[in-house]
């Protein structure tokens, strides 16, 4: 195999001022980066070129991407991410032909379009164009775009170089998705993964369930606050939004009901408490809240919600009963206005808290997800565990479309006097 010639980079700028043919354009738009993901995209990126203008296609990505200010050289490996057409046309341009690089390469180190035309055995001739994934001064990696016969024209080199353009456009904004997502995951998780401790007489269970797909990450909550004589204040909440910025407020919502939980006020007034704060402040988001203020020692449970859905009680024999507790608006309204509802929580009994993420179903009735939740028939004498894992099963919140917190809370049942 023997090299015929390389477009210098000056005939390769010369090229990238023809304008790709517009009904190409309009299909580039539509079939690449239709989704959040960049193996998908390299996918898509590989398949049009194989339609537009050549027999086989690769798209090869760094490890990490890399500043264009910045020599690419050395600084990580280029990673296969997709391909597509003939596979044997692109062995050629894998190893490095004559004294050089392959030409991927070279286009990712020199950071402008490399092209070949070489004659193999046989008398079979190929041409081959690699353009790197650059976008916003970033680098992604690089596609090899091959074909048997002439090498490229003009208008065919431009609609590589747009297609190559809006990959790298799309990678960029997955990779900075991913970025954000996985930020507010990691805060979130964070924030979760060490709520305070009740008293010893309660047994507290929690769990917290990102969402699946391509969905972000929300300001779902929990929190146990210690109290005195004996009691426990179990907090379930739900600000409102996704992103980082809702996991940082619901961060701050978490410190300021610490901070108010301490002074031992009744759960309505640690509400209104809240609601005052956040609608002083102005920077919050709204969020729901339901408090519930546990006395082991009389077997009773005072609930009040800001704009939260209602707990659920389930009994020693499985059965479950919603709570009718009345709702209050959300926090950071500033309007107030929150009822008390005191009741009875025998020992044998478990209430269980939650998000929305846990119940709420697309185009379903918010009454009907209740009503499912309620009418679960879960294993009489289950303990607190399995209560948590039959509902987290039974209602498929594995696959929930949004976030799910949930928080089950069982008194300890008093030992007799006299025995030990």
């Amino acid at each position: 195999m023997h090299r015929r010639g390389e477009e210098s980079p000056r005939q390769a700028d010369d090229r990238d001022g023809v304008p790709a043919p517009f009904a190409v354009v309009e299909e580039a738009v539509e079939s690449i980066g239709t989704t959040l993901n960049e193996r998908t995209t390299c996918a898509e990126l590989a398949r049009f070129l194989c339609r537009e203008i050549c027999e086989a296609a690769a798209v090869d990505l760094l490890t990490e991407d890399v500043p264009t200010s910045r020599p690419a050289a050395g600084t990580a490996p280029l990673v296969r991410a997709a391909a597509a057409g003939r596979a044997s046309l692109l062995e050629p341009w894998t190893p490095p032909f004559a004294e050089d690089r392959p030409l991927s390469v070279r286009a990712l180190d020199e950071g402008h379009p490399i092209t070949a035309s070489v004659d193999l055995s046989g008398g079979e001739h190929r041409s081959a164009t690699s353009v790197p994934l650059i976008a916003h001064g970033r680098l992604y990696g690089a596609v090899l775009a091959v074909r048997a016969g002439k090498p490229f024209d003009a208008p065919e080199t431009a609609t590589l170089h747009y297609a190559t353009r809006l990959a790298a456009v799309h990678i960029g904004h997955d990779r900075r998705h991913t970025a954000v997502q996985s930020t507010a995951l990691n805060l979130q998780r964070a924030l979760l993964a060490e709520p305070g401790r009740p008293h010893p007489n309660l047994d507290v269970a929690t769990r917290y369930l990102p969402s699946g797909g391509g969905a972000l990450v929300g300001g779902d909550w929990f929190e146990t606050v210690r109290l005195h004589f004996g009691r426990t204040l179990l907090v379930m909440g739900d600000v409102m939004g996704h992103g980082l910025d809702a996991a940082v407020d619901m961060n701050a919502y978490r410190s300021m009901l610490r901070y108010v939980a301490s002074t031992d006020l009744p759960p309505h007034r640690v509400l209104r408490q809240l609601d005052v704060a956040v609608a002083e402040d102005g920077s919050r988001r709204p969020a729901t809240c339901l408090l519930v203020r546990v006395d082991p020692a009389r077997d009773t449970v005072a609930l009040v919600s800001a704009g939260h859905l209602p707990p659920v009680v389930f009994g020693a024999d499985g059965t479950g009963t919603l709570v009718d507790v009345p709702v209050g608006p959300p926090l950071g309204t500033g309007i107030g206005g929150y009822e008390q509802l005191t009741r009875a929580l025998d020992p044998d009994e478990t209430l269980l808290m939650y998000t929305d993420g846990l119940v709420e179903r697309r185009h379903e009735d918010i009454d009907v997800s209740l009503a499912r939740l309620a009418g679960l028939a879960l294993p009489p004498g289950a303990t607190i565990q399995q209560v948590l894992d039959e509902v987290l099963h039974r209602l498929d919140a594995y696959r929930a479309e949004d976030d799910v917190a949930v928080l089950a809370a069982r008194i300890h049942r008093r030992r007799p006097a006299g025995t030990s």
